[in-house]
């Protein structure tokens, strides 16, 4: 059998998951949050163009937190949403981003919301990386997610146009084979896994979680998906969600770098940091990965004693935003509506 990941020699260098604030855009209108999203992708850049200075040349990979430049809808609707905060694939806000990404000259990874021209008035929670050269080498839509539209919630036109390689992309790079996962996707194993079982090394975990002195369920997921699949995780947090209601310290801290056997290798306290960085060994990886013995966690998978059962049961329903074959917008309620049928099924199967 032989790998699509072969010629790519990679490189010994750092990680940085950047724990910069969240400042939200709920509260204006359409020009004032265009505004604000480019006044925050400004800030940004200026940290992670210090952060290359102060860490070194040897920093080549930095993680932005999840909607890092709009923090995330609160009573908006699905269009007033995609109006107001959601990015054009080739938009001023990613041309921004990709300046970014060439002043540093890192490999740049975030997530944002992000229109779809062949889906009007939907929007996709989408992770990006770019190249030092400012060009995007993955985009990856978040699968899972409780109140936005999915690939999954418009699943057979999804994959007519863009095929299932696009839906889990892996990207091979000098840095190693790059894959994204967003915020609570962490807590789902199928995300990672798909990912590594197309050879992703590097899991960048762009998120805004709870942080807490005890280990949280993300927390506890960030090393359990690096564990099973022999992966890296970077998982930037954000520093503070700022301009809502919710007190701003509620999503805060615990950004951190997780090495191929669990390991912590660094973590932030709260507030805007740079402390979560880390030395990240691909070489070391992939030893660990051809070791034979009871730690190969990845190459002693048996699948095919589980593929039947994936596929015997559907549990959240694909399609449910597709109409005649054709994406509609849904109420907000849309999606609570959808679980809570799924929960009462699951309950009359005797399955919950």
């Amino acid at each position: 059998m032989t790998s699509k990941f072969e010629s790519v020699p990679v490189i010994r260098y750092a990680a940085l998951a950047l724990q910069t604030r969240c400042d939200t855009v709920n509260r204006f209108e359409r020009a004032g949050a265009r505004l604000a999203m480019l006044d925050a992708i400004a800030r940004i850049g200026d940290q992670v163009r210090t952060a290359r200075r102060f860490i070194g040349q040897q920093l080549r990979l930095v993680v932005l937190p999840e909607y890092f430049m709009t923090g995330f809808p609160m009573g908006e609707s699905i269009q007033g949403w995609a109006d107001k905060a959601c990015v054009d694939p080739d938009g001023v806000e990613m041309g921004k981003l990709s300046e970014v990404a060439q002043s540093a000259d890192v490999y740049l990874s975030g997530n944002l919301y992000e229109l779809d021209r062949h889906f009007p008035g939907l929007y996709f929670q989408t992770c990006f990386i770019l190249d030092p050269s400012g060009n995007v080498i993955l985009r990856y839509r978040r699968m899972i997610s409780m109140y936005a539209p999915t690939p999954h919630d418009v699943w057979d036109r999804y994959l007519d146009i863009y095929g299932i390689e696009a839906v889990f992309p892996v990207a091979d790079t000098e840095l190693g084979r790059l894959a994204c996962c967003a915020s609570e996707e962490i807590l789902f194993p199928e995300i990672c896994r798909a990912h590594a079982l197309r050879g992703a090394e590097v899991i960048l975990h762009p998120t805004s979680e709870v942080a807490s002195p005890d280990l949280t369920p993300k927390d506890i997921a960030k090393r359990a998906r690096a564990i099973e699949n022999q992966a890296y995780v970077v998982s930037a947090n954000t520093a503070g969600i700022f301009g809502t209601g919710i007190p701003s310290a509620s999503a805060d801290a615990m950004s951190k770098v997780v090495d191929y056997k669990g390991h912590v290798m660094a973590c932030a306290d709260a507030g805007e940091s740079l402390v979560a960085s880390a030395d990240i060994d691909i070489a070391a990886l992939r030893a660990a990965r051809h070791q034979v013995g009871m730690p190969a966690y990845l190459s002693r998978q048996r699948l095919e004693a589980f593929a039947s059962t994936y596929a015997s049961f559907s549990v959240y329903p694909p399609n449910s935003l597709l109409r005649d074959g054709q994406a509609f917008v849904p109420e907000r309620s849309h999606f609570l509506n959808t679980h809570q049928k799924v929960i009462e099924r699951l309950d009359s199967a005797g399955l919950i």
